[in-house]
């Protein structure tokens, strides 16, 4: 079996006011027309075909990456008029699935279900019960309750208009029948569009039986078309992300309040997670890890037993395991932890590496730095690897101790177990096993007496 996705993709999205195409616009960091992509992906034997219009460059730019064949409707004329634009590209034989680029909750297991429903003699089409079903296409049906037909919101009577059913617009049907159908669309109607509901009384008068399936919830099928409802969709995602969570065993102090915009390589087990955490790319967390309130995580990698204190800001980052980072410290990317580091409040990490049993716990920067193992590095410690030009390594042997208030000129090598004074500014290599100390001489001045301000 064959199946050919058609995404139609071409609307301007004019409600979200937004010179960004509405397709691009983003729930969980992934713009709306990746998550329906992604869903169709998944399906085996599978070619998508994506209908573009307004907006068709900045889209295809955006989602180049997409094993998609990209069709342009240049002229909007309803999503039957987006459907014929690939009419000419559906083999008779291949099962046509039509979904949505703003519809982007749609699950895996809804789409086969319906694709399953698709034989020589049927339509499968998706509907859903509506509380208020204002705006959608009524699903009408005989005193048999076999579907007989698709009205329009705009064109429904009083009487269609209290029809509960609501059309999604997803269905699925082969390609022979669906070709000729669409041959045959007309634009009589409110709108002056092809509709492709149109499609549904064709097929019942070609004795066609229209099969119809629901979605577990309204909200896999609800599609974006303004703010408030791309913020609705958001935090229905999240909420889903959430429970996938703690039913792996992850406790979430508050699931309402944590957002993961991406994957989990790789999760342990006993993993706490604070309130306002947000998990971006993709990370692994080991086992027994505390993450706490206000953090951020962007494909990272977490090791067992490390205790990530509140608002801190990781980016392509790996932590040992056993350390402990935080609270208010942020690891840029690659830097590269061992086992039982600490990293303190108000520290920063670029591009370095800081080997076991090492700590930073104070108010300082350390970047494009190879730190030892069992280094103390004091507070207010800067790396000054940046002459404006190029950039510059600094070495700080195992057993180092780095006083508070230093500044270490890179390049520069601190030799095994050597001491750098508090206060100092090293512009030289530092032998092992001594203390170097730069300072000016301390001098005080008696009888001197602090300015005073004159009266006027």
């Amino acid at each position: 079996m064959k199946i050919t996705t058609i995404i139609l993709a071409a609307g301007k999205g004019t409600r979200m006011r937004s010179e960004l195409p509405k397709i691009l616009h983003e729930i969980a960091s992934r713009p709306l027309l990746r998550h329906v992509y992604d869903t169709a992906k998944h399906l085996e034997n599978n070619t998508i075909k994506i209908v573009v219009g307004h907006g068709a460059e900045l889209v295809t730019t955006a989602l180049k990456d997409l094993d998609a064949d990209w069709i342009e409707q240049t002229q909007q004329l309803g999503t039957g008029h987006a459907v014929q634009q690939v009419s000419d590209q559906i083999a008779d034989s291949d099962i046509v699935l039509i979904l949505y680029g703003d519809v982007p909750l749609l699950k895996l297991e809804t789409v086969q279900s319906l694709i399953s429903n698709v034989n020589d003699s049927s339509l499968a089409l998706l509907t859903v019960n509506l509380k208020h079903p204002a705006g959608y296409g009524r699903i009408v049906r005989n005193a048999a309750g076999q579907v007989i037909k698709i009205v329009e919101e705009k064109d429904a009577t009083a009487a269609e208009k209290l029809i509960s059913e609501g059309n999604t617009g997803i269905m699925a049907v082969q390609g022979k029948p669906l070709k000729q159908w669409l041959s045959r669309l007309g634009n009589s109607n409110v709108q002056g569009e092809y509709y492709l509901t149109d499609v549904i009384e064709m097929a019942v008068a070609d004795q066609f039986t229209i099969i119809t399936s629901q979605p577990q919830t309204e909200d896999e099928v609800l599609g974006v078309n303004n703010r408030i409802q791309l913020s609705h969709l958001e935090r229905v995602y999240q909420q889903q992300q959430a429970y996938s969570l703690m039913e792996l065993g992850v406790t979430l102090k508050d699931p309402l309040r944590f957002d993961q915009r991406g994957s989990l390589a790789s999760l342990g087990q006993d993993i706490e997670v604070d309130i306002n955490v947000i998990l971006e790319g993709i990370n692994s967390i080991g086992s027994n890890v505390k993450i706490g309130a206000n953090t951020q995580i962007k494909n990272s990698v977490i090791g067992d037993h490390v205790e990530i204190l509140a608002n801190c800001i990781i980016e392509d980052a790996i932590i040992g395991q056993g350390s402990r980072i935080g609270p208010y410290a942020r690891l840029r990317p690659e830097s590269v932890l061992a086992e039982n580091v600490h990293i303190g409040n108000f520290v920063e990490i670029k591009k370095s590496s800081v080997a076991a049993g090492s700590k930073i716990n104070h108010l300082s920067y350390i970047g494009d730095t190879t730190v030892g193992s069992k280094v103390n590095i004091g507070a207010g410690t800067i790396t000054c690897n940046y002459d404006g030009a190029n950039k510059f390594r600094t070495i700080i042997e195992d057993g180092a101790f780095i006083g508070s208030n230093s500044q270490l000129v890179a390049p520069v090598t601190i030799g095994k177990n050597a001491t750098i004074g508090a206060g100092s500014t090293i512009t030289k290599d530092s032998p092992e096993d001594q203390l170097t100390l730069c300072r000016a001489k301390q001098t005080s001045i008696s009888g001197w007496q602090r300015p005073v301000k004159l009266e006027k």
